[in-house]
């Protein structure tokens, strides 16, 4: 967890506030915690997927976006 934080330039309480909410918008846990740290749950694999198709389309739409002439692009 205190790695993923970093990653995100999160501290750790505040990731897992997040992924707390997440999980509670969601109805379901994400994740299996222990003591010795945090697995995906089939809940939070089945999710993952997901999340990494919606963040690919995203770049791509970013990339796209950018690749617009300033005329096509309305400036």
């Amino acid at each position: 967890m205190g790695r993923a934080a970093r990653r995100l330039h999160l501290t750790q309480p505040p990731l897992s506030r997040h992924i707390l909410a997440l999980e509670e918008e969601l109805g379901t846990r994400l994740f299996e915690r222990t003591r010795q740290g945090m697995s995906l749950l089939p809940a939070g694999e089945v999710f993952l997927i997901h999340a990494r198709r919606i963040l690919a389309e995203v770049d791509t739409a970013v990339v796209t976006v950018r690749g617009l002439t300033p005329r096509e692009s309305g400036g």
